[in-house]
């Protein structure tokens, strides 16, 4: 059996979170000198730090307190932490999930509601050891990446149309090698004017010549990285080149680097490999990531001041397991939804579903490996999307 995921846009293919009793649960007034700074530390101040990409610092209360009741607002609507997945349907349990407990949820708003309060400052929680924002992802868990993969260097004018780079590099790989973890990570502030940065492995034929071998990963804005599943293998292989594909555009939409010009820019693919033994060691499915694009067209039209839906179908001649699911797309649209369609018996399953789209925050929903879902041969991937065209 041949593991496979899913791409909708069109993008399948995922990631962090907190669990908690509420102090208003406990009968405890809620105060940031306690549950609350614990809450904001361990889910927050990863983006809301010095110099990362958050708009503001949340590494202590008189940071915390002119916001909070904006923090409120967004923690209840769960529009933060930023990691649209919707609550109740489909699957549940998700690698390096984001999204806050409710009781989390709760302890926030009653924490406002009382008035924000610091809390008895003997019990003011340690500072958080921010990570540096350029620094790798994974490597506190992983150390450095096996291989870093750059692109050419470009400088993005603060205004102007989308720019587009494709060109092919050499990895170096003298062995094939199984992929334990991949990151894309565009460099300082070309964080806010990289949009998607898809990445893919060609190998010479035996005329020389270069075919596409399969996806090796993809980058949008906002997205953490992947940790591929145990007992699998992503192969990078030996000899292989991998081929850029990044959208550019200047100017931006993040808050660190908006209408400014960015001097080399440059995307980067950190990877960490298994070691040589691990397919020989353990029982391995291989995994393909796959693009599966919602419309045969090149060119979706949504009417002025209106509204779009669009799906797609993919179907398999072999059994699959599906690691995970990502959403892809730009500003018109606002959600997503993967549903598995059998037609032996025309029951429809709700996989996953994203209300909230933003086009800020992509994220790779990576199923648990005991809940990711076992297909048949001849199951049918049902992918759908929303747009809105009315602001």
């Amino acid at each position: 059996m041949r593991n496979a995921k899913a791409w909708s846009g069109i993008a399948a293919l995922a990631l962090l979170a907190g669990a908690a009793e509420t102090t208003a649960q406990s009968g405890h007034e809620p105060a940031y000198n306690g549950e609350i700074g614990r809450i904001i530390n361990e889910n927050c101040v990863v983006c809301h730090q010095e110099g990362g990409i958050g708009p503001m610092a949340f590494e202590n209360y008189d940071q915390v307190r002119p916001w909070a009741p904006l923090i409120s607002y967004r923690v209840a609507n769960r529009e933060m932490p930023p990691y649209a997945y919707d609550q109740h349907i489909g699957i549940q349990d998700l690698l390096g999930d984001w999204r806050l407990e409710q009781s989390e949820i709760d302890a926030i708003v009653a924490w406002v509601e009382a008035g924000a309060p610091m809390g008895d400052p003997e019990n003011t929680p340690p500072p958080v050891q921010v990570k540096d924002p350029n620094e790798w992802n994974f490597a506190a868990e992983l150390g450095q990446p096996d291989l870093i993969v750059p692109s050419s260097s470009y400088d993005i004018p603060a205004n102007g149309n989308d720019l587009w780079s494709n060109e092919f590099v050499d990895p170096g790989m003298t062995a094939s090698r199984c992929i334990k973890a991949v990151q894309v990570k565009p460099r300082g502030d070309a964080a806010a004017v990289v949009h998607h940065a898809n990445s893919s492995v060609w190998m010479e034929d035996e005329e020389g010549e270069l075919q596409r071998y399969g996806m090796l990963t993809e980058y949008a804005m906002g997205k953490w990285g992947e940790m591929v599943p145990e007992g699998v293998c992503r192969t990078l292989p030996e000899g292989a080149m991998i081929q850029w594909s990044i959208h550019m555009f200047p100017g931006g939409v993040g808050a660190t680097a908006q209408g400014t010009i960015i001097e080399d820019n440059v995307v980067e693919i950190g990877l960490w490999f298994h070691g040589d033994d691990y397919e020989t060691a353990n029982e391995v499915y291989k995994q393909d990531l796959a693009l599966y694009r919602i419309e045969e067209q090149e060119d979706l039209i949504i009417p002025p001041h209106g509204y779009q839906m669009t799906q797609g179908f993919h179907s398999f001649d072999h059994p699959i397991r599906l690691d995970s699911f990502q959403p892809h797309g730009h500003l018109r649209m606002n959600a997503a939804s993967l549903e598995i369609f059998y037609p032996e018996t025309g029951r429809t399953e709700e996989i996953s579903q994203v209300s909230n789209w933003s086009a800020t925050w992509h994220h790779s929903h990576i199923y648990e490996p005991d809940v990711a879902p076992l297909l048949p041969a001849g199951a049918v991937l049902v992918l759908k999307q929303w747009y809105d065209n009315t602001a």
